[in-house]
């Protein structure tokens, strides 16, 4: 991972801390066992290029030599941003409260995926503005979570989006979401979000931790026109002129710039680092909660799979910023945990090989041979 400022030690709550004190470094003995029994697979030495690395990964981050994929869920949080208030979207904010319904009536994108991969979806309300009442029953497999920070940020082209204490709130949510359902049985998890707005903040988190300019991390979000793309990035400038966020106070800039969603998609990625559970990153929003957790806990970024690169150009700059690699390039943006549980196969693939396989004494297949004279 790059690292843009000196590294200092973030101020952080007691319990954040211990949160952060408790991830562990990779299981090198796993690493290593895996590394070694992928040697011995009847293959050619890296045949099966990536999938090999993300089959060590997983050792070294669940401490296996044989890493499992089984127990999954994906986690969407959503939440509210002022900003729209400054006409950043096409949408207006109660799309936010509407696709919540649609979640839970197992209707949208990320439900079709879910269900195709065999993951179990968590819906968490964590600052949506519309009252949220005469929800649909959720469907099989739905958890939804009602625990709303406020009704959306404030907008950030004016001021904070939020206090320090709630940004250290959201986050500590995230953390304890994601150990219940380690509770449950959990391998890996896929952070997905919804949030009018909430690529605009995204762009300022990213700008700021990364010293990239408004303009090479501000898209298209919803799909905004040329014209509406000018005055987003311009917001964007705004928002970092108006709020000075301090990249060497990763909270601080949260609370800033960024949202409620965001800061619990933060907590999911600590407290799952701390489980010994892989992180599967969806998009731009993903992105740029990930940069802001690296920046508090370091050692939270090798617990990092980055699911796909979105068409959003501050995915590209976050994901190299933090060294990541992406398994998936189609153009999306649409959020909610799409890009991560497409991404799901292939991870299935990197275990079930490394598992499955022969190897060269079992198979009976000779080695390559020695060409030394």
């Amino acid at each position: 991972m790059k690292v843009a400022h000196p590294p200092t030690i973030p101020k952080l709550p007691d319990d954040l801390r211990s949160i952060v004190d408790r991830i562990p470094e990779p299981d090198l003995v796993a690493s290593k066992a895996a590394r070694d029994r992928q040697a011995d697979l009847t293959k050619p030495a890296g045949a099966l290029g990536y999938l090999e690395t993300l089959s060590i990964q997983l050792a070294g981050i669940q401490g296996r030599a044989l890493p499992s994929m089984d127990r999954r869920a994906v986690i969407t949080l959503a939440a509210d941003h002022g900003v729209t208030a400054s006409g950043v979207s096409r949408y207006p904010s109660v799309v936010t409260g509407q696709m919540i319904r649609n979640f839970l009536s197992g209707g949208a994108a990320v439900n079709v995926l879910a269900r195709l991969t065999g993951t179990r979806l968590v819906v968490a309300d964590v600052g949506v503005a519309a009252a949220l009442t005469d929800l649909p029953v959720p469907a099989p497999h739905i958890r939804f979570v009602a625990a709303t920070q406020g009704p959306g940020t404030a907008n950030i082209a004016e001021g904070p989006a939020m206090t320090r204490a709630a940004a250290e709130a959201a986050i500590r949510f995230g953390a304890e979401l994601v150990q219940t359902e380690h509770a449950k049985g959990l391998d890996a998890v896929a952070v997905g979000e919804m949030g009018i707005g909430n690529t605009t903040a995204a762009s300022c988190l990213v700008a700021a931790l990364t010293g990239a300019d408004a303009e090479l991390v501000t898209g298209r979000g919803t799909g905004v026109d040329d014209t509406q793309l000018a005055h987003k990035r311009e917001i964007v400038r705004q928002a970092l002129r108006v709020n000075q966020p301090d990249p060497r106070d990763p909270i601080g800039v949260l609370a800033a710039v960024g949202g409620f969603e965001i800061a619990a998609m933060v907590g999911v990625i600590l407290g799952a680092s701390s489980l010994r559970v892989a992180v599967v990153l969806d998009g731009f929003i993903a992105g740029a909660a990930s940069l802001v957790a690296a920046a508090i806990a370091p050692a939270c970024a090798p617990n990092l799979i980055a699911g796909h690169r979105s068409a959003e150009p501050g995915h590209r700059i976050a994901l190299e910023h933090l060294g990541l690699r992406p398994l998936l390039d189609l153009d999306m943006r649409l959020g909610e945990g799409s890009g991560a549980l497409l991404a799901m196969p292939i991870l299935d693939a990197a275990c079930a090989t490394l598992r499955d396989m022969n190897t060269f004494q079992g198979a009976s297949v000779s080695r390559e041979v020695d060409g030394t004279a």
